[in-house]
């Protein structure tokens, strides 16, 4: 429905022009925005020019207010908000999450297992009740979280004994973490807080912590071994990487044995192994450092079991090394071109594989010879059957001693569906279903497939959902178009359920998986990177095309979406593109890719050349400067626009988008809508609260609205 008569645009922001010249390869840039970034986020000139950046948006959006409220409390509506997880067994307890009618955090239990020498089953449930165990609350975010506008725990860890419990909260969203343990029962704390640590924790035994501090540029570089009621200045640096490519992590082996090091570059990563019975042996070699080769690393009895990729076995094998001779390698996996092994999960009897295969994840998994009988190639594995045509699958956390293998399933249409799998008997028991209130109905939406050509005749895949007896499919239908294609990483046909307010109103979501993504396989990010980074926006571009030729939208229905790496996606094809889409959204968007990459001070910059490239050098230099989005805003038109930023964000700082929209309202020809909304009391992943978070889906999804021109006006009654 149109709305009412357009009344005059007040006059937007205009941020100071303050010439400033970078020379490079005889190149001149001239960035007039570059004194936005303030890496203390303190400058009162930059504060105010965010403010009223805000007071902007909050003015323009104010008079579609009632829509965002109805939005708001339509998602807020479909949600359970009294829930628990389902519980995990560990040793003597129950595990779980439990999250309480109106309120923005989560509540950490456990209750002890009435019997403990019964076996897991996958029929076991819980018992509640008068009768049951009570339950004890070991921590409670909202009451942690009162002091703070931010509030997020990157980590919780028990300890082996069940007694302890360590835990990593960030509160300002800087991604700078704090550890306190305490004890599980009391919640007294134990020893002092470590400060100034990155979320990768770990127990080793029950009186010590392996943890991970960054250098100045928030590159995870050391790894310290901390012992209990000791002071953080006494704890051991058991490693430290120099090489500013790399970065360390560290996870547990999931016997509980052993704790393995990381330390990886985009291309290339080795491991070390502590063996928890024995941390006074300090960190042993795994794996070596060989450049282009890519390891993780499992355990099982008197075997270690390797996930190894290179550029000859680019989509990955699995192998088993003897604790005793490392060099001593067996495939139990080999490399398959069509089949990428993106994880392995190990169980005392059992090797889960999570594959991916024609853009679709695959969970395969393999019995295994008992411990001390000789490991060889692996046959007859079984695959676990999924319904829908395009789906997630994500590992959960197991037991290892048992052959329940537990995984969470969603698709476009299926609401996150917990499964354990008694890989034994075959027999698959649904645990928990999101719960989605308001007459939700999965069979109303369609969820399919489609595949775009290429410039270059690639097959790009997209996946689709919408409400067939709202859907047309003649070209008349609004259409919300997401992508990323960066670092590997698989976009997943997974459900949210406030893309409701979305699908209920008409539109059609649509997810391209285009190159520089993980969906198709390790080449698919390898044709998306570096010197073929354009084929990521060209894709999307086709895949935009697409859409618009088989009548799924049209030029003036389709909005776009990409987040961080997925907004410099969105900046590049909108400078490539205008005329394409009717409105768009870049979220904490990376745009000023060519600045930032000269710059090894910002985090993330020197580990990034392996995935943008190194603009020291001047093909890379051009490349980048030829698609960067800051650096190519044009006097032409462009489409609605909402870019956002989070002022504590370490990854991508939130002068980029700041640039970006100063640039554009100096340079764009149009009269179209350009918004700014920089949170500032939050980071990456915007306000951390589960309904603060709905306020940005509910905002977000007005402005779309409002773009499209389907805004009711207020007191219509009509949604």
């Amino acid at each position: 429905m149109a709305t009412a008569k357009a009344q005059p645009l007040p006059p937007p922001p205009v941020a100071n022009k303050v010439k400033h010249e970078m020379e490079m390869f005889g190149d001149v840039r001239i960035d007039n925005y570059y004194w936005l970034r303030d890496d203390s986020r303190s400058d009162p000139q930059v504060l105010s020019y965010l403010r009223d950046e805000n007071a902007y948006t909050d003015l323009l959006m104010s008079g579609t207010k009632h829509l965002e409220n109805q939005i708001y409390a339509e998602i807020r509506g479909r949600i359970k908000e009294d829930d628990i997880s389902v519980p995990l067994r560990k040793g003597p307890y129950y595990y779980y999450q439990r999250t309480l009618e109106g309120k923005e955090y989560v509540q950490y239990c456990r209750r002890l297992v009435p019997n403990v020498e019964v076996p897991p089953s996958v029929y076991e449930t819980m018992p509640t009740g008068p009768s049951a165990p009570p339950e004890h609350v070991i921590l409670d975010e909202n009451i942690k979280a009162q002091e703070h506008a931010y509030y997020s725990i990157g980590a919780f860890k028990i300890s082996p004994n069940s007694k302890l419990v360590a835990y990593a909260e960030d509160t300002k969203g800087d991604e700078i973490y704090t550890v306190y343990v305490i004890d599980a029962e009391t919640r007294a704390p134990v020893g002092k807080p470590i400060v100034g640590v990155t979320p990768y924790l770990e127990w080793v035994g029950d009186e010590a912590l392996l943890y991970i501090t960054m250098d100045e540029t928030l590159r995870p570089d050391k790894v310290w071994l901390h012992k209990l009621e000791t002071d953080q200045s006494s704890d051991s640096c058991l490693y430290h990487e120099k090489d500013n490519m790399f970065s360390v992590d560290l996870e547990a082996s999931e016997s509980k044995k052993f704790v393995f090091v990381g330390s990886e570059s985009k291309t290339t990563r080795f491991i070390f192994n502590l063996d928890v019975s024995k941390p006074e042996g300090g960190l042993m070699v795994l794996t070596p450092r060989l450049d282009g080769i890519d390891t993780s690393a499992s355990h099982r009895g008197n075997h270690f079991f390797i996930k190894r990729r290179s550029d000859e076995f680019f989509n990955s094998e699995v192998l088993a090394c003897p604790l005793n001779n490392i060099s001593e390698t067996t495939v139990l996996l080999p490399h398959r071109e069509s089949v990428k092994i993106q994880d392995i999960q190990l169980f005392s009897g059992h090797l889960v594989v999570y594959e991916r295969e024609n853009g679709l994840p695959k969970v395969t998994f393999y019995r295994l010879p008992a411990v001390g009988e000789p490991l060889g190639s692996l046959q007859g594995g079984r695959t676990v059957d999924f319904l829908d045509p395009i789906y997630s699958v994500d590992p959960s956390e197991s037991q290892f001693s048992s052959s329940i293998l537990r995984f969470s399933y969603s698709s476009l249409r299926t609401p996150d569906s917990v499964y354990d799998y008694d890989m034994n008997t075959g027999v698959s028991v649904l645990k928990k279903i999101q719960t989605v209130l308001g007459n939700f109905d999965a069979s109303k939406y369609i969820t399919e497939r489609k595949w775009a050509n290429a410039q270059d005749g690639t097959q790009i895949p997209i996946s689709i959902v919408y409400r067939k007896d709202l859907v047309k499919l003649d070209g008349s239908d609004p259409l919300l178009l997401y992508g990323y294609g960066s670092y590997e990483i698989c976009v997943e046909a997974h459900f949210q359920e406030s893309r409701l307010s979305l699908l209920d109103r008409g539109f059609i979501f649509a997810i391209a998986h285009i190159r520089g993504g993980g969906e198709m396989g390790r080449q698919w990010y390898e044709n998306g990177k570096l010197l073929k980074k354009k084929n990521t926006f060209t894709d999307f571009i086709v895949c935009a095309e697409y859409l618009i030729e088989i009548k799924y939208c049209s030029k003036e229905k389709l909005c776009i979406e990409g987040r961080s790496a997925g907004g410099l996606l969105i900046g590049a094809v909108l400078n490539m593109r205008p005329d394409l889409f009717r409105a768009a959204i870049a979220g904490v968007p990376f745009v000023d890719v060519l600045t930032t990459m000269l710059d090894p001070t910002i985090p993330l910059t020197t580990s990034e050349w392996e995935e943008w490239g190194d603009p020291r050098k001047e093909e890379f230099y051009f490349y980048m400067k030829s698609y960067s989005p800051v650096d190519n805003i044009k006097a032409q038109n462009y489409p609605n626009i909402l870019v956002t930023a989070g002022l504590n964000d370490p990854r991508v700082l939130y002068s980029e988008p700041a640039k970006l929209v100063a640039k554009l309202r100096d340079t764009k020809t149009d009269d179209n809508i350009l918004l700014f909304k920089c949170e500032m009391a939050a980071g990456h992943s915007s306000k951390s609260g589960r309904f603060e978070k709905l306020q940005e889906y509910a905002f977000t999804y007005t402005f779309i609205i409002k773009s499209l021109d389907m805004a009711p006006p207020l007191g219509s009654g009509q949604n």
